[in-house]
């Protein structure tokens, strides 16, 4: 099947004689040598391990081979671990993973998959077992984290396809017209800037009636007094279908709408009243009513502008050479950019703008998922699998993100920077007389405080391993939380949730 054991003996070719500006250099290979270049990711291990993470997700996975000889899952789970860790956003980057000789070992491996067959044991699960299998672990992610007051943003991002999926659809593409998708609509806890759900869907099923089933799923699942404090989201939401819903199921609510006509005239007509409050960062708030045609109610509107400063540059497309006009200020004329927002909130303007600016946060999500974690990567012929793999790519990326925030509990870090400072390094494993030893050599320059940070969450992991042994496992899992969300907590401890039904595995794995 192509895969590669992880215990095999050491095997050196012949050496050959390089001529380099030091001299003659005599280079040998050694590509079964115990070494790694992620040589950092034992830490992760423990607080994977620690936390309760890791080995539930595994034994919980309903892939079920009938061949003795088929590959283990914990193999074909660790093997996809390694990869989205290691950044690849293709099935055919998993080769790389196949020269580590060190963390397979540490995962409980017993050799690394090939990408055939990672593609086969990820068609081998029942789509219906495989959903709820995953959507249970991203919430045992943050299941205690919905005791404090949260807000849920909402979005669905667009990711293109060059091969021949199931739901490739040609339709609205802003990065690359013409161009085949897919859509992920998400489904975010903002300022923690951790996954609740991810669905995959055609390309041309943008809009919010797609979305609106996984999101009401999502909060059904969730006993009602720990709903989210009120829901945000952008254009696509802020349409009558989606706000009588949520008024119909209390569901507080933030959604911008788009300028269309009637929305235009309602800035015409409001433009030189008075009333205009300050609404932060240069921008002028007034709240109106309005009932836009085909709405069943007027609702309440909080109409957003904000002066252009210096010269406009005004394109207009055509099928020949763009064309620019210039609009030069004069001192006298002013420009203005427009935002409108319809919310059931009953906060002042100023908070309300400010409410609203926040959620680019969820936008920077979007980015670092697909751009540094391959987020609409690893694509299939079917959907099926797709899905799938987004939702592990999420569920890797919340694990790593609270691992990080141990470290750095003040902010968060993305991929880009966090994966050189906590997982790149070169490592060589030894054993002797029974001890295991990993020898890591950073190539960072800030090796001293890397080495420190890491140092820190072991001795906190090990603490809390030996200290809380009377704990349970979710416990344990509140108290990691709390260290992580120190600064959102404000230094308090998360505490058991009341009425959300406790986590039983699927697979009978239980708390310690």
């Amino acid at each position: 099947m192509g895969e590669q054991n992880t215990s095999l003996p050491a095997r050196k070719s012949e050496g050959v004689t390089v001529d380099t500006f030091y001299g003659r250099v005599h280079v040998e290979w050694d590509p079964t040598a115990a070494v790694t270049p992620i040589g950092q990711m034992p830490f992760f291990i423990d607080f994977l391990k620690t936390g309760g993470l890791y080995e539930p997700w595994v034994a919980d996975c309903p892939l079920h081979y009938a061949s003795p000889n088929a590959p283990k899952k914990r193999d074909v789970l660790g093997t996809i671990l390694l990869s989205v860790l290691a950044g690849h956003n293709r099935y055919s980057h998993i080769t790389s993973v196949r020269c580590d000789n060190v963390n397979p070992g540490l995962l409980g491996m017993t050799a690394v998959m090939s990408e055939d067959s990672v593609r086969k044991a990820l068609l081998a699960i029942n789509e219906t077992q495989g959903v709820h299998w995953l959507k249970e672990h991203m919430r045992s992610c943050y299941e205690p984290l919905l005791t404090v007051p949260w807000i849920l943003d909402g979005d669905t991002t667009i990711t293109s396809l060059y091969g021949k999926q199931e739901g490739a659809v040609v339709a609205y593409n802003p990065h690359k017209p013409g161009r085949p998708s897919h859509t992920l609509h998400t489904y975010l806890m903002a300022n923690t800037r951790l996954v609740l759900d991810v669905e995959v869907q055609a390309g041309n099923k943008t809009a919010t009636c797609y979305s609106s089933p996984g999101l009401w799923e999502l909060l059904n699942s969730i006993t009602r007094s720990y709903w989210p404090t009120f829901f945000r989201g952008d254009s696509a939401w802020g349409n009558d279908a989606f706000m009588s819903q949520a008024e119909a199921k209390g569901l507080l609510y933030l959604v911008k709408l788009r300028l269309t006509k009637n929305v235009r005239k309602l800035i015409e007509k409001i433009f030189r009243q008075n009333g205009w409050q300050q609404a932060g960062q240069g921008w002028e708030g007034m709240e109106v009513e309005l009932q836009l045609m085909g709405w069943e109610k007027s609702r309440r509107v909080i109409v957003l502008r904000r002066a252009l400063k210096g010269d406009v540059v005004i394109g207009k497309k055509g099928k020949a050479q763009m064309e620019f006009g210039f609009v030069e200020a004069d001192g006298t004329t002013k420009r203005y950019e427009y935002a409108v927002l319809a919310t059931t909130l009953k906060d002042e303007v100023l908070t309300i703008a400010q409410l609203y600016r926040d959620r680019a946060d969820a936008e920077n999500n979007f980015d670092e998922l697909k751009n540094q974690w391959g987020w609409g990567g690893y694509t299939t012929r079917d959907l099926k699998r797709c899905g799938y793999m987004a939702r592990i790519v999420a569920l890797i990326y919340n694990w790593w993100s609270l691992f990080v925030r141990l470290a750095h509990p003040d902010k968060h870090l993305e991929a880009v920077t966090s994966r050189p400072l906590l997982l790149h390094a070169v490592a060589k494993q030894t054993i002797h007389q029974s001890q295991i030893t990993v020898t890591i050599t950073s190539t960072h320059a800030n090796t001293e405080k890397i080495q420190s940070t890491l140092n820190q969450i072991a001795l906190f992991l090990k603490r809390l391993r030996e200290t809380a042994e009377q704990l349970t496992q979710a416990d344990r899992w509140r108290l990691i939380l709390s260290r992580a969300f120190v600064k959102l907590l404000r230094g308090r401890s998360l505490r058991a949730p009341d009425l959300l039904p406790l986590r039983v595995w699927i697979s009978g794995y239980k708390d310690d």
